[in-house]
């Protein structure tokens, strides 16, 4: 075998991704296992694990906002494309109308970040009942996805990039 390889290796963003989908799966995994468990064990033995609740409903807060997350560079946020395709033959008005998108996005993702960071300033001195960990784990993914999309939007919006209207989905 030869020292060059013929394939080129994954891009950072590649790996991002699948960083991101391994998380929602071992999230997925360990929520489905728990609620399983649980299920057998209530209507099996007549008895439960207290923790798996509050353990599954932390970790279907934090799949959701991974998710979000990693959806967004894909472009598989909901678009509503039907007023801003129109303009697609008007480069300046498209230009514009991307600009006034991309600010929204930046501000609503400020605006979720700093709900979100005064939930887990709260939550920091608060712990949950069965399990112990501090609240703050709860509205963490909050304001780590608001960062996150913002962050990427911002850059898009600087660069000057595009909207993609190509998605998935039929264009109304």
């Amino acid at each position: 075998m030869s020292g060059d390889s013929s394939s080129p290796a994954p891009a950072p963003a590649s790996k991002l991704q699948r960083g991101f989908e391994a998380a929602m799966a071992a999230c997925l995994g360990v929520m489905a296992l728990a609620v399983f468990v649980n299920v057998v064990l209530r209507y099996g033995f007549g008895s439960g694990i207290a923790a798996s609740e509050e353990l599954s409903r932390l970790l279907f807060v934090w799949m959701v906002f991974i998710g979000a997350t990693a959806a967004y560079p894909a472009g598989e946020h909901m678009a509503f494309t039907s007023l801003v395709g129109l303009l697609r033959e008007k480069p300046a008005l498209f230009g514009v109308a991307t600009a006034v998108i991309r600010v929204l996005v930046v501000l609503g993702c400020a605006l979720l970040a700093w709900g979100a960071w005064q939930q887990v300033v709260v939550g920091l001195d608060s712990r949950s009942v069965v399990l112990g960990y501090p609240v703050a784990l709860l509205p963490l993914p909050a304001l780590l996805c608001a960062t996150a999309i913002g962050v990427m939007a911002l850059i898009e919006l600087i660069q000057r990039r595009p909207l993609d209207l190509g998605h998935g989905a039929e264009v109304e």
